[in-house]
Order: structure tokens, then C-alpha cells, then sequence
């Protein structure tokens, strides 16, 4: 089916209109995606979330699209490449929050704060251990929340869950560092 007929479909029977786009470049959208996530750690559940929010996107955002510019295929492939990379990009970050980049942290806590006595030292490296042990996504949660001062809607997009839970698993995971520390639980 030809562009013009393809749009006119989706204006006039949305849910036919997408099931034949879905139908026709499908494969291809999946196979940008596959081949630009190849060598990251992605689930094919991963894959095919990507695909899916191509095809939502597209649909959703349908006035964007400007048939004398590019080819619905062409346009396809652009966004299933900037889906890719961003996800791409999302795992290599939560890779890389590492051992390392928390002694690293603690390292530029301390560089800053060099003339502060050897208590506060050990304080802030034993809150830096505490928050490693809270474990995967909690950890990063925090680290990205009150050391990289991101919002929790920039670490729900990253982390690809919900604000609602970022902000649940940051409340439960500051009772547990109170708790750790000899505080009580808010």
C-alpha cells in the first residue's frame, strides 16, 4: 500500500490504518531496532517495547510526519533508530553505575570537602556502602535522585518504570537507610 493510501486509512479507520502499518513495516522497524541494540544487554521483551512505542509514537504523533520530506518507511526507520540509541544509551547507564563509580563518588566527596575531619569521612563512605546495599534499582534510584539531583520523572524514563514507583521505592529505600542508621521510619 502506497503512503497516501496508508495515511488516509489511519485518518479514516485508526485501528486498520495501524494494524497495516504494523503489517507493513513491522519487520523492518524490528530490524533497525535489533541491529542497533546488538551487543546490549536487551531483552527481545526489550525489542519489542521499542517497536511498540514506534508504532504508538507515530500514531500519536502523526501531524509531525511530512509526507514531502520523507517516505512513512524512512520516517519509521529514523524513529526506530532514536528509540534504539535511546534505549541503548539507558542500558549502558544503568551498566555503569558501578563499585567503582561509588568509590569514585565518595572520592569527590572527599576531594571536596578536604578540610573536614575524619569522622564526616567515614559518615558519608559508610552512606555510600549503605546505599550500595540497597541493592539494584534502589541504589541507583538514590544515586541518581540526591547525587546527580535528577527528577523522578528523568529516572523513571530512564530506568523505564513509573514515577510513582521511583518515588515509592525512594521513600521505602530512605526508611530503610534511617533504619540502618538508628533513625525511625517516616
Amino acid at each position: 500500500m502506497d503512503d497516501k493510501t496508508l495515511l488516509n486509512l489511519i485518518e479514516n479507520d485508526p485501528n486498520a490504518g495501524i494494524e497495516q502499518l504494523i503489517n507493513q513495516y513491522g519487520g523492518i522497524v524490528y530490524t533497525v531496532i535489533k541491529n542497533r541494540l546488538d551487543g546490549f544487554d536487551c531483552l527481545s521483551s526489550d525489542i519489542e517495547d521499542c517497536v511498540a512505542d514506534v508504532f504508538s509514537n507515530f500514531f500519536t504523533e502523526i501531524y509531525r510526519y511530512n509526507p514531502e520530506k520523507s517516505s512513512i518507511k524512512t520516517y519509521l526507520c529514523v524513529m526506530a533508530r532514536n528509540h534504539a540509541i535511546n534505549l541503548s544509551k539507558k542500558r549502558s547507564y544503568l551498566n555503569t553505575i558501578s563499585l567503582d563509580d561509588v568509590t569514585e563518588l565518595a572520592t569527590i566527596i572527599d576531594d571536596a570537602s578536604a578540610d573536614n575531619n575524619l569522622q564526616d569521612d567515614e559518615l558519608k563512605s559508610e552512606v555510600i556502602k549503605a546505599v550500595v546495599e540497597l541493592g539494584e534499582p534502589d541504589s541507583s534510584i538514590i544515586f541518581r535522585k540526591y547525587y546527580y539531583g535528577e527528577s523522578s520523572k528523568d529516572i523513571s524514563k530512564a530506568l523505564g518504570v513509573s514515577v510513582s514507583n521511583v518515588d515509592t521505592r525512594t521513600h521505602r529505600a530512605l526508611n530503610k537507610l534511617r533504619k540502618m542508621f538508628g533513625g525511625s521510619n517516616l
